[in-house]
């Protein structure tokens, strides 16, 4: 059985979302709509943060790379769904399915890190405004963008170092539109409770530790504000909305799935396209929404483009 290794098994086959042609066609045209509208948003902000001199701190630089690693999560799965709903037969190569479990969890690494740093930002901002420069400075902003793609490739590494040489002998299919670490564990033709245990539990330590990290720093610029004068906690709370509700959205479906026992199969799926094709359309809304500075550059640049169009 070892000795025939993954190699009997050359692809993997999707059951996908649905076998209604009708709801396949509803979906088809929302996500196309979901998926170009996260690729237009999240790229406008980051065209918006470079060309804007306005723009150049570290706030901005953190709200870019989060934009650069949303395009990610957009891209990962969303294309390949929306491919196949047009499809019978959804299937995927090995070598694929890796490579995708390999970006979701390296992406989703990513992000975790840089939404703590953007809580540590909003920290500084509101609690000690006079050293923020000096705190958050260009060589912090450096480390924290270089800690975050660090531990995204280790936690990355750590979840498939252990499966790429597991035995896959069959059957091959998945219930899913994409590939699922612990669903493709179960189809290992090995003993995997352990397998599944500690990949379950490193991705539930991750995202769980991050979780309580980001709450008892907002529980912590609360109290601070609080400390020093009452008025001030509406003006703080209006400054962390945005990204409390950035956090929410990122980390609900991503920690029930986590720590659920059991989620049904309809469950899993609709978490998994919220998290894949929704979250990364409504960050960029979060963001832009109550932040007056950022849609009037994103006007600007949105009018230099369209009268570049013109003139060209």
């Amino acid at each position: 059985m070892v000795g025939a290794n993954h190699s009997m098994v050359s692809e993997f086959v999707f059951l996908g979302l649905t076998n209604s042609w009708e709801i396949r066609l509803l979906l088809l045209v929302f996500s196309s709509m979901f998926y170009m509208a996260s690729m237009m948003g999240n790229s406008l902000i980051l065209l918006t943060v470079t060309s804007d001199p306005h723009l150049h701190s570290p706030m901005y630089f953190l709200l870019a790379n989060l934009s650069f690693i949303d395009l990610g999560v957009s891209s990962v799965t969303s294309p390949k769904m929306i491919y196949d709903l047009f499809r019978k037969h959804e299937v995927i190569s090995f070598g694929g399915c890796i490579a995708q479990i390999f970006f979701i969890h390296v992406i989703g690494g990513v992000e975790m890190v840089l939404l703590i740093a953007m809580a540590f930002d909003r920290y500084v901002a509101i609690c000690k405004p006079l050293q923020y420069l000096t705190i958050m400075s260009p060589r912090m902003c450096m480390f924290f963008l270089v800690a975050a793609w660090m531990t995204g490739l280790i936690h990355s590494v750590v979840q498939l170092v252990f499966v790429v040489n597991l035995p896959f002998c069959g059957p091959n299919v998945l219930d899913s539109f994409y590939c699922d670490l612990p669903r493709l564990i179960k189809l290992a033709c090995t003993e995997s409770y352990r397998l599944e245990f500690m990949v379950t539990a490193n991705s539930g330590f991750i995202s769980l530790g991050s979780f309580f990290i980001l709450i008892i720093s907002y529980v912590v610029i609360i109290l601070t504000v609080l400390k020093h004068s009452s008025a001030g906690l509406s003006k703080a709370l209006s400054i962390l909305s945005a990204h409390v509700s950035v956090v929410v959205l990122f980390f609900g479906p991503l920690i029930f799935v986590c720590t659920w026992p059991s989620p049904s199969t309809h469950l899993d799926k609709f978490l998994a396209i919220f998290d894949a094709v929704l979250t990364p359309v409504l960050n960029p809304i979060i963001y832009t929404f109550r932040n007056r500075e950022m849609k009037v550059a994103m006007r600007k640049v949105c009018r230099q483009l369209v009268n570049h169009r013109k003139i060209s």
